[in-house]
């Protein structure tokens, strides 16, 4: 069973999720501007001399979105609490209302299904790209 108070429960979750959806924002934000870089030559320049501002921004921007998603479950849409075995805490994944059952959607959405699609084709392009110049390259 979980040893703490609920209040600490709430604060475990709300870091495992804070921590995990910059985590894959920020894989995201990389193979996004990786792809920029490769694939888009001539828009990718706009990055060139990549300073610590564009870091910032980017960075900001990663632990705005994952505040954003992470801070929600506090404003009671959706829920933090004990995981079924009750050994640990995490998001409340029965819904029990609407608005739990929305944010559930919406974490899955926006923090999963969109962020893995970016990356999937951010990749699938660079290597599009590379298999292109190769033959290129062969047939000069």
């Amino acid at each position: 069973r979980w040893l703490f108070s609920q209040a600490v429960c709430t604060l475990y979750a709300f870091c495992g999720v804070l921590f995990g959806l910059c985590s894959l924002a920020s894989l995201t934000v990389l193979s996004t501007v990786c792809c920029l870089k490769v694939c888009y030559p001539a828009y990718g320049r706009c990055w060139d001399g990549f300073r610590q501002s564009h870091a910032a921004v980017l960075l900001l921007g990663v632990w705005a979105y994952a505040l954003a998603f992470a801070t929600a479950p506090l404003a009671r849409w959706g829920g933090y609490g004990p995981e079924p075995y009750g050994t640990a805490c995490c998001i409340t994944w029965e819904a029990s209302s609407r608005e739990a059952t929305l944010y559930i959607l919406a974490l899955f959405i926006f923090c999963y299904l969109l962020p893995c699609l970016l990356i999937l084709v951010s990749y699938a392009l660079i290597l599009w790209t590379v298999r292109v110049s190769c033959r290129a390259v062969r047939r000069h």
